[in-house]
This record gives C-alpha cells, sequence and structure tokens, in this order.
C-alpha cells in the first residue's frame, strides 16, 4: 500500500512484576484495511491493544495517529483521539435502551444541561443505525437484544465517537454463523468507507475471509506482518508457535464400553423438548447445534444446575434425581461451563484456590485439610497440564484464557469423574492451546472416562468426537458416526434441513 498510515506503534514495551509482556514491538495500519492480530493467549495482543485504547500505559514507546504522535492516558482521551476498542465481554448496561447505551455519558442535553434531550438522543441514535444498515429499534432494551446485536451497538457507539480505530476482541467468540455474517459485512462496510480495523481472533477461517494482512505476536514480540494473501493457515500457526502444528486434534484410539449415563426425554420448560441419548466409557460425543439450540441447557440439566420438568437420567443404568450441581459431582458427574470467567472461576483468587477446590473433601482426615497433599498434587497438575504460571499464588486474572481452561480441568481431574462434560471447552483459546486440550480429552477418553462435548467450531467437532448429536430449537434432530459426519450434514440438521435419523 502507498498510502500513509493510519496508525503506528513504535517500539512499545510493557511489563508486569516478572514479566515482559510487550518487548519492543512497532506495528503499523493502514486506513481501509483489516488487520488481523493473532498470536497464542499471553503473546502479548491484548495488552498491546490495551495500550492503544487507553486501558494501561506503555513503559516506553510511541504511537502516531495519521502522522501525529499522541500521548493516550485513559479510555476516554483514546475515545476522544478516534480509537476505540470492543472487548470479548461486553460492556453495555442491559436495562438502559440502545440509545442511551451509544451516548451513555454524553446524552444531548437542555434546560441548560439539566435535562436529556431523549427525543434528540433516539434521533442521533437512529441515524447511526441507519448509516450500519442495522434494523432493530433504538428504544430496545439491551437486555432484549441477541449477544450479535449487541456487538453492532457497541460498534454504533464506536462509531459515534467518529472513531478512526476500531478494534475488535474476538468478536464472534458467541455468534452463530450467521451472526457472525452480519457482523463481517458491517465490518467490511466500515472498511469501505476508510476506517481501520483491528481484528483478534483465534478462528482461522475468519482471518483469511475478512483480513489484508496479519501481524503475528508470540512471547511479546511482533514475529511478522504480511499480506494475507501471501500466507497459508501452517505458515501462521508455525509462527504463532515457533513450531510446526501438524495435529491440530489429535485423537487416541479407544475401545468404548457400556453405557454409563443415558438421557430420557429430558424436558425443561421451551429450551429442551424430549431429548435423549447415552454416553458410553471410553466415548467422546459431540453435542453440536446454532446458538440457541439448547445445547447449554443439556448439559445443565445433567450436572443438576437446573430442574426437570420430565424424563430421567439414568447412571450405571440406575435412575437418579439430580437436585443441585452438589449431587452430580458426587455421583462422579463434572461440567466445565461455556463461560468460564463468569461461572467457572474465581478471578480474584490464586492458582493454588482454584485448582483445590474440589480436592479438600478428598484430601481431609480427621476434619483436617492434608496441605502438603493438596500442594504436590496441585503441583503436578500444572506440570502435567503445561499451565504456564510464575507460581501458584498468581492470580487466575493474570493468566492467559488457555491457562485458565487448563486451571478448570485441573480442579476436575482432582476428582476423576466418570462421566465430564465439556460446554465450549476451547473458546477463546488459541491455537497451541486447543491442540493440548484436545489431546488431554482424548487421553481422559483414554482412561475411561464419558465426554460429552458441545462446541459451536464444526472443525472441533468433527475432529474430537466419536458421535456427533445435533440440535435445534431444543430438540435433538440428528445422530451422526464419526465416519459419516460433515459438516454440511450437521448444519442441515441444525438448521432443520434434515429429518431426525
Amino acid at each position: 500500500m502507498d498510502k500513509p498510515y493510519r496508525l503506528q506503534l513504535e517500539h512499545i514495551v510493557k511489563s508486569f512484576p516478572g514479566v515482559l509482556a510487550v518487548q519492543d514491538v512497532s506495528l503499523e495500519a493502514y486506513p481501509g484495511e483489516i488487520l488481523a492480530l493473532v498470536g497464542e493467549n499471553g503473546a502479548g495482543k491484548s495488552t498491546l491493544m490495551n495500550i492503544l485504547s487507553g486501558s494501561l500505559p506503555a513503559d516506553s514507546g510511541k504511537i502516531k495517529l495519521d502522522g501525529q504522535e499522541v500521548w493516550i492516558s485513559s479510555p476516554s482521551r483514546a475515545q476522544a483521539l478516534g480509537i476505540a476498542m470492543i472487548h470479548q465481554e461486553l460492556s453495555l448496561i442491559p436495562q438502559m435502551t440502545v440509545a442511551r447505551n451509544i451516548f451513555l455519558g454524553r446524552e444531548p442535553r437542555f434546560a441548560f444541561g439539566q435535562l436529556v434531550d431523549s427525543a434528540k438522543m433516539t434521533t442521533q441514535a437512529q441515524d447511526l443505525l441507519d448509516q450500519l444498515g442495522l434494523d432493530f429499534p433504538v428504544t430496545a432494551l439491551i437486555s432484549d437484544l441477541s449477544i450479535a446485536q449487541r456487538q453492532m451497538v457497541e460498534i454504533a457507539k464506536a462509531i459515534s465517537f467518529q472513531s478512526r480505530v476500531i478494534i475488535l476482541d474476538e468478536p464472534t467468540s458467541a455468534l452463530s454463523e450467521r451472526e457472525s455474517e452480519i457482523l463481517f459485512r458491517l465490518m467490511r462496510s466500515l472498511r469501505e468507507k476508510g476506517v481501520t480495523l483491528i481484528y483478534i481472533s483465534h478462528r482461522m477461517e475468519e482471518i483469511f475471509d475478512l483480513s489484508d494482512r496479519v501481524a503475528v505476536m508470540r512471547d511479546g514480540q511482533m514475529v511478522g506482518v504480511s499480506p494475507t494473501n501471501q500466507l497459508t493457515v501452517q505458515a501462521v500457526v508455525q509462527m504463532m508457535v515457533g513450531r510446526e502444528l501438524t495435529e491440530f486434534f489429535p485423537k487416541t484410539k479407544v475401545e468404548i464400553g457400556d453405557v454409563v449415563l443415558e438421557a430420557r426425554g429430558l424436558t425443561s420448560g421451551k429450551r429442551v423438548n424430549k431429548v435423549s441419548f447415552s454416553l458410553r466409557r471410553g466415548e467422546i460425543v459431540g453435542l453440536a447445534g446454532l446458538v440457541g439450540s439448547g445445547r447449554t441447557e443439556v448439559a445443565r440439566l445433567l450436572f443438576g444446575a437446573d430442574q426437570l420438568d420430565s424424563g430421567e437420567i439414568l447412571l450405571d443404568n440406575r435412575q437418579i434425581r439430580l437436585r443441585s450441581p452438589q449431587e452430580a459431582i458426587k455421583l462422579g458427574i463434572g461440567l466445565v461451563t461455556e463461560d468460564r470467567k463468569t461461572q467457572g472461576l474465581f478471578l480474584g483468587q490464586s492458582v493454588r484456590s482454584n485448582a483445590s477446590v474440589l480436592l479438600f473433601q478428598k484430601l481431609t482426615k480427621f476434619g483436617f485439610i492434608l496441605y502438603q497433599k493438596v500442594d504436590t498434587w496441585i503441583r503436578d497438575a500444572v506440570e502435567q497440564l503445561s499451565i504456564r504460571t510464575p507460581n501458584l499464588e498468581q492470580k487466575l486474572r493474570n493468566l492467559s484464557g488457555g491457562n485458565q481452561q487448563k486451571v478448570i480441568l485441573a480442579r476436575w481431574l482432582a476428582v476423576n469423574p466418570r462421566v465430564l462434560i465439556l460446554d465450549e471447552p476451547t473458546r477463546g483459546i488459541d491455537v497451541a492451546s486447543k491442540a493440548e486440550i484436545h489431546s488431554l480429552i482424548s487421553e481422559l477418553a483414554g482412561k475411561g472416562m464419558a465426554i460429552l462435548m458441545t462446541s459451536s467450531e464444526l472443525p472441533e467437532i468433527l475432529g474430537v468426537s466419536d458421535r456427533i448429536l445435533v440440535m435445534k430449537e431444543g430438540s435433538l434432530m440428528a445422530e451422526f458416526s464419526r465416519e459419516e459426519a460433515t459438516q454440511n450434514l450437521i448444519m442441515q440438521a441444525a438448521t432443520g434441513q434434515l429429518a431426525v435419523s
């Protein structure tokens, strides 16, 4: 490209206690381009973008915007300069309207600034949505919108600041394929209008479909920036991990055993309708379907987190009644939740505390916790799972997403459940960590564990599963063996174009 740069990061350095997170990184971006920023969790991507968006100060280095050096001291300063970051965890207020969220803190006012001019705010918000081609009402509450629509509101908010640079951090992690396409259309439209978009994602198919260039970080350093059309997936992965990743879905051949758990006619409200299936010892069953299909609700029913309206659950051919997750755990059923940050982890507590939650009952004698044995077990688990942490006292919020997920898996390994339910186990995790977790899942099945895994990523479902179940609107639509399943068949079943097999 011959045109001048929109953005220049020059020799950025950022360190935390014991960690050099960003090491002398330089990066440029052009107007009207989608620049993909990729790397393993912990590579420094988010730290670099948090510096650009004003959430973190750099230790040293320069930032230039349209050729002018700028000092970004806070998120509000970044917004004033036309830099917006849309985080993976959206920052909207659910109880407020679309219009109020877009203009929160800078609402148009009258009566000497004492009263909010609601009519003017609604008109301005509607103009923004019209400009972006969005058709939901600005008077709707955020809580009534889909995740995809909330993403659009965040983008509308960014545009309202006349943003020249928009950073999107894993925006499709909770979106269906259809919703993602809406987002991609909007991104391409913004590119045509000259906006610079920096796109962080672990999904290679999106990166190669959307981006003009790809910037790769590893261990806090920028290891390469190239036009997307000059790269291959394998080349990007090799730059990310520093080695050739030959097997994305390591799969151990396991002899499938007897039925361990059976679901018969599970029904709960409108979200789960007469769902029946079985799980066998050593088997990995993939549960596929679009967002809202009922996958997570089935997982919660099997773990006792939600209650059945009708139907039954059998463990070793004996009916069980699960009134709480505690009862499920006692019976040998574990669940790795979809949202690890709000439902699975205590982010403000240490690796030791998080990993040992389920260990204390097991390692207690005469009412006393055997702390030495707890520590020994945790250290072994950290080594076995290759959890990257400086020490066991490190707070979970300071670990990468992949390492956080490994801590949750370590917690369940402590009690060795007979049935392990994995709800989106690799969401928001880099390709190397994904491969490690896939390998671990395969190893657990090899030891006789029965595993039910939900995933929105069809290559993952196809690569890991022995058998695949497909849901749509709370009902089970189809079942495929590993050999017969294809992405096309799964999508046909998930959209109702294929009858129940």
